[in-house]
């Protein structure tokens, strides 16, 4: 075990270029961006943030400065949303992004801890075996054993370093953390202090620190959150893409990263194909069609936009790697099949009522109804 959580096994001259990693940290992917951000931003800065508020907002939102740098969007929704989000960890306040699996809490978390503090991982996976020592701090127990406790035998928490060093720390699922491990955050975040009661001290928080947490609407009843500790969090509910056209922008554009990421075989875009997906998603999800005229069974998956973009991005694979370079039904029929039906039973009932009554009937999907006819069986 190591002194710090932020110790690594490998040198950081020989890490890997952001170019060579699966899947970059924010900071790595974006740091371009971060740079040319905090060199035009002349806003008011809090303390030890690296951007100001408005700053942060053009990054998670995009933009163009005036050099003419385009900023990307990380995030597509309401503007508002990302403002209160921003205005909150400015504030002694903790915040909580709760909504639906899919809605990008995660990505948004990450991107906001990137964007003011510039570092996204110092971070708590929350499980069902999460433990105190995960958000306050452990032992190095053979340092423990041989010199008793002491400074350097402890080994700090991602929440305790960011305490330290006055950066955001993100908390991941947070109710499916055990309730009496949720509660350690009470102290530190009412008192912005951690008491290390063995070493006779406490760790104060420096300026700059806070806590990004987020949960799933799907596990409220898992370990609720205290009302005590609810009442130390700013909530922001990020929702579902409120449009067709805003959801398959989502998809199109992160089928897009995602591919070069990986760098799957060229397949030219299948715009028609994107939205397909996403209105076979939209409709089962919401329990009527697109045109409000025919009502649906929903199944028991939650049918997100990070499915969608999954399904989108093996059908891609399937068509570079084993088909003919174009992004066909029968490339994506299997993958909708998989993010469909979860219970083998109830599930397959509502796909099948759906392909009858909803694909078969539209004249333009004869060709995707065959493909997930086929897959079906």
């Amino acid at each position: 075990m190591t002194d710090s959580v932020t110790d690594t096994v490998t040198d950081p001259a020989s890490a890997p270029a952001a170019s060579e990693l699966l899947r970059p940290h924010a900071e790595q992917l974006f740091a371009d961006e971060l740079t040319a951000l905090a060199a035009a931003d002349d806003r008011p800065r809090p303390p030890s943030w690296l951007l100001s508020p408005q700053a942060v907002v053009t990054y998670l939102l995009g933009g163009e400065l005036a050099d003419g740098t385009v900023i990307t969007p990380k995030y597509v929704g309401p503007r508002r949303l990302v403002e209160v989000a921003v205005a909150t960890l400015a504030t002694d306040r903790a915040l909580l992004l709760l909504g639906l699996p899919g809605t990008a809490k995660t990505w948004v978390s990450e991107h906001l801890a990137a964007a003011i503090s510039g570092t996204s991982t110092l971070l708590v996976q929350g499980t069902s075996g999460t433990a105190e020592e995960s958000i306050r701090y452990g032992w190095n127990y053979a340092r423990l054993l041989a010199e008793g406790p002491s400074p350097a035998a402890l080994v700090p928490s991602p929440v305790l370093t960011a305490m330290r060093e006055g950066k955001i720390a993100r908390i991941e699922e947070l109710t499916r953390i055990p309730s009496d491990v949720q509660d350690a955050l009470i102290t530190i975040l009412s008192e912005k202090t951690l008491p290390v009661p063995e070493l006779g001290t406490e760790v104060q928080a420096a300026k700059g620190f806070s806590v990004i947490a987020t949960a799933n609407d799907r596990d409220r009843g898992v370990n609720d959150l205290s009302s005590a500790l609810r009442r130390r969090f700013n909530t922001v509910v990020l929702p579902l893409p409120a449009t067709e056209d805003e959801e398959v922008q989502i998809v199109a554009r992160r089928v897009a990263d995602l591919g070069r990421a990986l760098e799957l075989p060229e397949v030219p875009a299948a715009a028609d194909e994107i939205r397909r997906v996403v209105r076979v998603f939209r409709e089962l999800r919401s329990g009527v069609t697109e045109d409000g005229r025919t009502k649906l069974k929903s199944p028991s998956a939650t049918l997100s936009t990070a499915e969608a973009i999954s399904v989108v991005t093996n059908g891609l694979a399937l068509a570079g790697h084993f088909g003919d370079g174009v992004l066909a039904s029968s490339d994506v029929a299997a993958g909708i099949l998989g993010a469909v039906v979860k219970d083998p039973v109830a599930d397959s009932v509502v796909w099948t009522e759906y392909l009858e009554a909803v694909v078969r009937e539209r004249p333009d999907w004869s060709d995707f109804y065959r493909a997930c006819r086929e897959v079906s069986g």
